[in-house]
């Protein structure tokens, strides 16, 4: 595998960005995958990627701090999630690649940004395939009281890690079914709510607009407890970047690519602004059970729906197995591919089969080293592991923003016939996007929970960074 080698970018200066040899690094890597993911498996990959644990269980905390305001706040991060996706998509599309972002960075910025994005996000990844088991154990040891939650965590770890060492078609099906799965339960719960809503549900009334209005009104918590609600609504979209990582291994990429970018607008619209509306017009929002069991368990409950909690708790554990599976693939394309552009031991980039081994079983190591933590170390480097991925996300954000600027002109340069998804309002609406960014860090340092988390998030970011710069350098020498 080739060694990527670049000089750091010079302001205003485009081509000395991208670093010798990097796409073609990629598209090596990429080729040694199989392309078994089929147009269906992406399309419900894409689909079931919104709907995740963080909405069924992450939003109760977002009401109980913003009330019915809320709505406003998921619409508020659900705009800036389709502005990333849509220049994510843009990139995508233009250059698909298992390694997604990070290649884009290292193509726009230098391979100093794609190592730093690329290897916070394989962090963030695998830190969450532990948490995801974790909760998917407390869940079956209700059901099965005595039973170690160790053991269960293990068995996830074990089954999932023997698909994703198998063939990707394997990945693919098991995401086609959870996701088919979440899609049906959303589905159902939303029509259920609507129904009540208009009080053609039996057995229920039209609630009107007194949740709305009622205890304390529609801010019940003013200014700060929106922002309490707007900064849980943010990074309750995780998972959406999974899609244009999977795009690189199925039958059509670009046409896999744009169509879930196309369709993101939608599906953020109808399953997170959609779910939440119908959960406080229907329940007041300091209802004691939105925050302590779940807003959805919370709403099934009050229109009188039996076995409410069992109901919830499958489809919770089928949206945390599905994120687990989901998030030990993703890990392992991101590993392959920083490997594959000279961002990593060679080991972990071996390919056997078209599958990545390697990269699948250490991933899924760390995982469950991030679960034994949580036996061993739960009162000091366990929360300091939560608090070190806890903006991540944002910080990948960041980066995808800034490389779409300075990738687009580029390609209307070069390749204008690869530009099959166009960010809207370019640049104003990239712009727009990055100083919503800016405000959310400015808004996490106001709260000691956030801060925590910022300034944790800040010093991996800052310490993959310099190592990242330090590579560069040296790779930039040795060539020279």
């Amino acid at each position: 595998m080739s060694r990527t080698s670049a000089s750091p970018p010079t302001a205003g200066s485009e081509v000395s960005a991208v670093p010798a040899g990097s796409d073609v690094s990629a598209v090596k890597a990429d080729s040694a995958l199989t392309h078994g993911l089929k147009q269906r498996h992406l399309s419900m990959i894409a689909l079931g990627g919104v709907i995740g644990a963080g909405l069924f269980v992450g939003s109760g905390a977002g009401i109980a701090s913003a009330g019915p305001s809320i709505v406003v706040a998921y619409a508020i991060s659900g705009l800036l999630v389709m502005f990333v996706m849509r220049m994510l998509g843009e990139m995508s599309a233009a250059n698909p690649a298992s390694g997604s972002f990070s290649v884009h960075a290292e193509r726009a910025i230098g391979p100093w940004a794609g190592f730093t994005a690329g290897w916070a996000f394989w962090v963030l990844l695998c830190v969450a395939v532990g948490l995801e088991g974790i909760g998917a154990a407390k869940i079956v040891t209700g059901w099965l009281p005595g039973t170690p939650e160790w053991a269960w965590v293990a068995l996830f770890m074990a089954v999932f890690l023997g698909t994703n060492l198998a063939a990707v078609k394997n990945f693919g099906e098991f995401e086609f079914w959870f996701a088919s799965l979440k899609v049906v339960a959303i589905t159902l719960f939303l029509v259920l709510g609507v129904l009540a809503i208009l009080g053609v549900l039996p057995g229920t009334d039209a609630p009107g607009g007194a949740n709305l209005r009622g205890d304390g009104g529609f801010l019940p918590n003013g200014s700060n407890g929106f922002i309490i609600g707007l900064l849980a609504s943010v990074f309750a979209y995780g998972g959406l970047e999974t899609v244009t990582i999977a795009a690189a291994e199925s039958e059509n990429p670009v046409r896999g690519v744009a169509k879930a970018v196309r369709t993101a607008m939608w599906r953020i619209a109808l399953f997170y602004v959609g779910s939440m509306a119908v959960i406080v017009t229907l329940v007041p929002w300091d209802d004691p059970k939105v925050a302590t069991v779940g807003p959805f368990y919370a709403t099934l409950d009050h229109l009188g729906i039996s076995g409410a909690a069992e109901i919830m708790n499958v489809v919770i554990l089928i949206a945390l197995l599905s994120a687990m599976n989901a998030n030990i693939y993703g890990a392992s394309r991101m590993a392959c591919s920083l490997v594959a552009r000279g961002q990593g031991p060679k080991r972990l980039g071996r390919v056997s089969s078209g599958v990545p081994r390697n990269a699948v079983l250490v991933s899924s190591v760390f995982g469950l080293l991030c679960v034994l933590l949580s036996y061993w170390r739960p009162d000091d480097v366990f929360p300091w592991l939560l608090n070190m991925i806890g903006a991540v996300i944002l910080v990948v954000w960041i980066f995808i923003a800034v490389s779409q600027l300075l990738l687009r002109r580029r390609l209307e340069r070069e390749a204008p016939e690869k530009l099959v998804v166009r960010m809207w309002l370019f640049p104003v609406g990239t712009l727009i996007a990055l100083a919503a960014m800016a405000g959310i860090f400015l808004l996490m340092l106001r709260q000691p929970d956030t801060r925590d988390q910022l300034l944790a998030t800040g010093a991996l970011t800052v310490v993959l960074a310099v190592i990242g710069v330090v590579r560069q350098r040296r790779a930039a020498a040795v060539k020279n």
